[in-house]
């Protein structure tokens, strides 16, 4: 999708996404002193909005000039700058935390992003990203349905090839969710993410 049709989407609906923020990205950025970070592809801002309360100095980067608006109004006084640019070819530098979650993109562009996040950081910075895991496609359950889009830890790793960092975790996590059965009921199912946590060294 591009950026109009993203702004067609973020307009049809009060929150296209939870007002909190991530579960894996809160649960991996617990334990961070609060610095300077940036949250790539940031749709609403819930990731932003909740590092800006915790103290953190949040640049939100978003291509959908109606996403950034609607994250603006929900982060009130809070400390982040609301930036519409790509996220594939946004940069910054001596960032203590970059966080993209969930951002689904083709291999090129995915490893431009990736390369150009973790070139933002200062050493001892913090990539945290998040993405739906190419295993979800055929054992979870949502997410899209594009493979090209879809990926693992080790292809995050991969991408970062000639970059020193030191790795905390890569793997895949389990994210349970709740779906409609049909009949009224809810049921809970598991969706599968790529969790990739490292240190720029």
């Amino acid at each position: 999708m591009d950026s109009h049709a993203w702004d067609e989407r973020y307009a049809a609906s009060d929150l296209v996404w939870s007002r909190g923020p991530n579960a894996v990205v809160a649960a991996e950025c617990a334990d961070l002193a609060p610095g300077r970070a940036v949250d790539l592809a940031c749709g609403e801002g819930r990731n932003a909005i909740w590092l800006a309360s915790l103290g953190w100095d949040v640049t939100a980067v978003d291509f959908s000039q109606v996403a950034v608006d609607k994250g603006r109004t929900l982060a009130g006084d809070l400390s982040v700058t609301w930036v519409c640019a790509d996220a594939t070819e946004w940069t910054s530098d001596g960032l203590d935390l970059a966080v993209v979650a969930y951002f689904q993109v083709p291999a090129a562009l995915r490893r431009t992003a990736v390369r150009n996040a973790v070139s933002s950081l200062r050493p001892g910075g913090t990539l945290v990203w998040v993405a739906h895991d190419s295993t979800n496609l055929t054992e979870g359950t949502g997410g899209p349905q594009d493979p090209a889009v879809l990926m693992t830890a080790q292809d995050v790793l991969d991408d970062l090839d000639g970059i020193e960092v030191e790795v905390v975790r890569a793997e895949r996590v389990e994210r349970v969710v709740t779906a409609d059965d049909g009949h009224g009921s809810e049921v809970t199912k598991t969706a599968w993410d790529c969790l990739v946590r490292l240190v720029r060294a």
